[in-house]
């Protein structure tokens, strides 16, 4: 089990990690040793159970061949193998079986419920979300916007932080929901920031939201299996997620998607396809749409048998070490340490001290600031490193020093690396080699 006094995990064994020769870290001799992976909030690592399984759909397919959607020798009929996977996803988003679908991918499942939940009227036609989102849920967001005939930009309204603040506000965002609220027909957030780090306030973002008469979706990519979720006692609309990042369920894995149940007999798939039609008679070919009740009467077409199977893998890892009680606690101690590690760097410079220390844009000493919120209610596993001075390419020199160390994380153009500590698979010991890795990048510039 998982123990946030135990500074390695029994789970890390269980998940394949990439070697220094393979991703080319030219300043490592070891080779063959580790690297330092702190980017599973972009790709979780393969778990071994994920291959497991993967291999034995594969045998199945190769020895039952199209018998194996109704009988299975490891008793997962393909028609109903979701039925696997329904249960550990309502689990780890905080819903009832019936609320989660295993389906599509997150975009296309993102205009499912949109074009089911956003209905602009003439005097409540606005969508609420933070500014610079992840760009497709922005473009998502627009071209459902001109899908009605509106104009993006009145209908869009895009809250910021306030000047010199790089994160929001819980209180900027309530007030505009209840001053803007009349006026809103969608709130729609991400649940963690992609850029920042920041978790939203869920709960009370979508209180306010029911207030005031408004549909509350969420886009999850950043937060499932990240941090705890009760989407169905919140009184969440919709919400939709990927799997590939902390659910660690391969790239481009199938996504997920929930709805609330006090939803069921009200909305109903609009774009109805074969696979969210009721099993019972689904294989009778009848001519007219029967849709499961709840989510999974979203469902279109039959999911890939092998990316249900390696999410399975993945699932059953959460599940065995207790899913997101003790994953979180693993999670505060991880990134906490990254954090206190990072913050004694000589190079850092508290968020509050950089207009202090950079008055002017692009001069200035090399240093780095956090940007994600300092308070663990308002973040999950990962930290935002913003590069100082901003736009003089320092992020980019740092970042292809980290990697030739063996550190991998990731880039966010122009000026910012996310390092994020899974808590299923990293350990203590990660989070101070590459901290130790980043003082090397640094003086190697100096």
């Amino acid at each position: 089990m998982l123990a946030s006094s135990s500074p390695t995990l029994p789970l890390s064994s269980d998940f394949f990690v990439p070697v220094n020769k393979d991703v080319q870290a030219e300043f490592r001799t070891d080779g063959d040793s580790k690297v330092i992976y702190l980017c599973g909030n972009s790709l979780g690592l393969s778990s071994r159970r994920s291959v497991d399984l993967v291999q034995e759909e594969l045998k199945a397919w190769g020895t039952h061949g199209v018998v194996g959607h109704f009988r299975h020798p490891h008793d997962r009929p393909w028609v109903k193998f979701t039925d696997e996977l329904n249960p550990l996803m309502a689990e780890i988003v905080g819903a009832k079986e019936k609320e989660v679908a295993c389906m599509g991918t997150l975009t296309s499942n993102l205009h499912l419920m949109m074009d089911s939940f956003y209905k602009p009227t003439a005097d409540r036609f606005k969508i609420l979300c933070e500014a610079k989102a992840f760009p497709s849920d922005q473009y998502a967001i627009a071209s459902q916007v001109k899908a009605h005939d509106l104009d993006p930009t009145t209908a869009i309204i895009e809250v910021s932080p306030r000047e010199g603040e790089y994160t929001l506000r819980e209180e900027d965002i309530l007030e505009i929901i209840a001053t803007e609220g009349p006026s809103i027909a969608l709130v729609l957030f991400s649940g963690v920031q992609y850029y920042t780090g920041q978790w939203f306030p869920m709960e009370s973002i979508t209180r306010k939201a029911k207030e005031q008469g408004c549909i509350c979706g969420w886009d999850l990519a950043h937060a499932v299996g990240n941090v705890p979720l009760a989407l169905h006692d919140w009184n969440v609309d919709f919400a939709v997620w990927c799997t590939y990042k902390y659910l660690n369920a391969s790239p481009g894995g199938i996504a997920g998607l929930f709805v609330h149940e006090k939803w069921d007999n009200i909305v109903l798939p609009k774009f109805a396809g074969w696979w969210g039609h009721e099993l019972t008679t689904r294989f009778e070919m009848p001519p007219k749409f029967s849709p499961i009740l709840g989510a999974q009467g979203f469902q279109q077409s039959n999911p890939c048998i092998l990316a249900l199977a390696s999410l399975l893998g993945s699932l059953q890892l959460f599940k065995e070490a207790g899913m997101m009680k003790p994953i979180r606690e693993r999670s505060l101690l991880l990134t906490g340490t990254l954090e206190r590690l990072l913050n004694k760097s000589s190079y850092f410079v508290p968020p509050d001290e950089v207009r202090q220390f950079y008055p002017q844009p692009g001069r200035g000493e090399p240093g780095f600031t956090i940007i994600t919120p300092s308070d663990a209610s308002q973040r999950g596993a990962q930290l935002s490193l913003l590069f100082l001075p901003v736009g003089t390419g320092l992020m980019q020199k740092i970042f292809t020093g980290l990697s030739n160390y063996g550190v991998i994380g990731d880039e966010r153009e122009p000026d910012v690396i996310r390092l994020a500590p899974a808590p299923l698979y990293n350990t203590i010991g990660d989070c101070e080699q590459a901290v130790h890795y980043l003082e090397e990048a640094f003086k190697a510039l100096i």
